[in-house]
């Protein structure tokens, strides 16, 4: 499974076989259940860590106190780069938002086994780049976008990116978020996400069944956009 989960990230997918093992080898196995805080912004920063199974949700408090999603990091993804190279605290909290399964790299091990590698250090700034552009596009709607057309965005992305057809028509995002969930994705308040929600369900625009989110008229969501 870690293999498998490795060799389908940017990041480690180009490695030699004896490589990967090598990693693997040095790491140990995290679970951790839907909810559980992995790390908080200032905790002590030792190691990164690379999703095997499930997800986990990478946020900041916002000025005014809103919990701020800023990324959401998928199987084979790793997360706490940042703190492995400089060693410094954490800049951000990790949340799972699935029961997930962690391959946890301490930064002692890691770090020479890096400098050792050109390509994976190229490889591992392409994975901050890439970082660094979805946060500046999060601050970036929250800056131009009202409300209704940031979760507008967002559930079309989910759509896009979770969606499988719908029983009655539409499509069923597969996966789970509840409305807290959905609102540090668009910097809002829970009360306000549901609020938005509930309105659009009574128009015939989205559903919840089963706690997924159904999206039956993906036009209506566009037309919020612009």
């Amino acid at each position: 499974m870690k293999r498998d989960a490795l060799l389908a990230s940017p990041f480690f997918a180009h490695m030699r076989t004896e490589e990967l093992d090598e990693v693997i080898g040095f790491a140990t196995e995290r679970r951790v259940s839907r909810g559980t805080v992995i790390f908080g912004k200032g905790d002590e920063g030792s190691s990164m860590m690379a999703v095997l199974v499930g997800r986990v949700r990478i946020s900041a408090v916002s000025a005014d106190g809103k919990e701020v999603t800023l990324n959401v990091i998928g199987s084979g993804e790793i997360f706490g780069e940042i703190a492995l190279l400089d060693g410094k605290p954490r800049s951000a909290d990790a949340t799972a938002l699935e029961d997930s399964v962690l391959m946890v790299v301490e930064r002692k091990q890691f770090l020479p086994f890096l400098l050792r590698n050109e390509t994976l250090v190229e490889r591992l700034l392409v994975v901050l780049c890439d970082r660094l552009r979805r946060t500046s596009s999060v601050l970036e709607e929250i800056a131009l976008f009202d409300l209704p057309a940031r979760l507008a965005r967002l559930i079309i992305k989910l759509s896009n990116d979770y969606g499988r057809p719908a029983p009655g028509g539409g499509t069923r995002i597969d996966l789970k978020l509840s409305q807290r969930d959905l609102a540090t994705l668009v910097a809002s308040t829970r009360e306000t996400v549901n609020k938005q929600l509930r309105g659009w369900r009574e128009q015939g625009m989205v559903e919840q069944l089963a706690g997924y989110l159904v999206v039956r008229d993906a036009g209506a969501l566009e037309r919020l956009v612009g």
